[in-house]
């Protein structure tokens, strides 16, 4: 056996089906990241989002459905990226069991924690884009900034909390980010 190669630990899906009750975390390829208990602020942006796209589509009769967290998006087959969205927007309902998402969700969004940044800007960026979510944006409260990732149109956009976002996955949806009460 090679000096220079470490065993490293590789878990499971059933690792994280085994955690203590409460604790929350995510898999990436074998390794676990642990989530920490959300702020106030970013509960209310999950709701405050969360509910204006169930009403948007609840409005035009779409048959997509909106899922904040915690709901189990499973990115690949082989069950081996389990991560827990803020928000995930799934319009495929073969997609949907029991368990959470199976597949890419159609749009994702992310409110950045002071403990999520390097996952939300990087890791979990790119194991968005290589797994077909068509959107992802991730919502930063502390720097009032929102980037919109169109991964279909290979675009991507900065915005403020003063701005109105629209979504790419439909034709006529905008969210005004300075109606959003945070306080």
């Amino acid at each position: 056996m090679d000096a220079a190669k470490v065993l490293e630990e590789s878990y499971t899906i059933e690792d994280i089906y085994n955690l203590p009750q409460g604790k929350r975390a995510e898999l990436i390829d074998g390794e676990i990241y642990m989530m920490a208990s959300p702020s106030t602020i970013h509960q209310r942006l999950v709701m405050a989002l969360s509910n204006r796209i169930y009403n948007y589509i609840d409005s035009k009769q779409g048959s997509c459905e909106v899922f904040p967290s915690p709901f189990a998006v499973f990115l690949n087959a082989d069950n081996e990226i389990y991560l827990e969205p803020d928000i995930s927007v799934i319009c495929d309902k073969s997609k949907i069991t029991d368990e959470g998402c199976k597949g890419a969700p159609d749009w994702v969004i992310e409110i950045v924690s002071q403990s999520s940044k390097r996952m939300d800007y990087y890791i979990k960026l790119f194991r968005y884009r290589t797994a077909g979510v068509k959107e992802y944006w991730v919502v930063d409260p502390e720097k009032n900034h929102v980037i919109v990732y169109d991964f279909e149109h290979d675009e991507v956009m900065d915005y403020t909390f003063s701005d109105k976002v629209k979504a790419g996955i439909y034709e006529d949806l905008e969210i005004d980010f300075s109606e959003i009460q945070m306080e």
